[in-house]
């Protein structure tokens, strides 16, 4: 079974607050040039998309620098749903299962928020420890159904920093990983071969294994 994890790029979807909003709009047409064509403006961080660590950090790795292995491999998802921030406590249950896989994804629920206001409201976060703890894992990327791994009042972006600083990439904007609870799965998370991409859309799948 494939799960989708992507939203659809459209005009008028949610973007970061101060940042490009979408643009797709008819190029050309069958009926007038004999071929269509759809002209797209947006920035590398717009939808489900992943980022780089020279997204944050001078003089690190760009997207196209990573092998495509970097963007697949077994994940896990953690359940956050009602909880105000994602605890080292919550996650050390997991730790045994963490050990042998290459992403960890996080559903707190507000992929039902897409697309209105109230999916900005604060939305649950790692907590410094967690993240730290996090770190000792030989881990690809952590990935999450809201818009930031910090919160979005956090202009230092501390979490960014630690992760994208030992190359754990971060996806943002997933959806539907309540379909992956329990189970386990494959994740596929390609981003676009951009040169010096600070950033990409990606199309994440899941392959369920079970």
């Amino acid at each position: 079974m494939i799960v989708d994890l992507t939203h659809t790029l459209t005009n008028h979807i949610t973007v970061y607050p101060g940042t490009l909003e979408p643009k797709f709009e008819i190029g050309n047409t069958i009926e007038k040039d004999g071929f269509a064509e759809i002209n797209i403006t947006m920035c590398t961080h717009t939808g489900t998309h992943m980022d780089a660590p020279c997204h944050i950090i001078p003089g690190t790795k760009s997207l196209d620098e990573f092998p495509i292995g970097k963007f697949i491999g077994p994940g896990l998802v953690v359940d956050c749903t009602q909880k105000a921030s994602i605890e080292l406590d919550r996650l050390k249950t997991f730790e045994n299962q963490i050990r042998k896989i290459d992403f960890i994804l996080f559903y707190t629920g507000w992929q039902s928020k897409w697309n209105t206001p109230s999916y900005f409201d604060p939305f649950p976060t790692l907590t410094t420890d967690a993240v730290n703890w996090l770190l000792n894992f030989d881990l690809k990327a952590l990935g999450f159904d809201t818009i930031s791994v910090d919160a979005v009042s956090e202009v230092k972006l501390p979490n960014h920093h630690l992760l994208l600083g030992r190359e754990i990439l971060i996806i943002e904007n997933m959806t539907n990983l309540d379909q992956l609870i329990g189970k386990r799965f494959e994740l596929n998370c390609i981003p676009l071969k951009i040169g010096k991409a600070d950033g990409s859309p990606i199309r994440a799948f899941a392959r369920i294994m079970d």
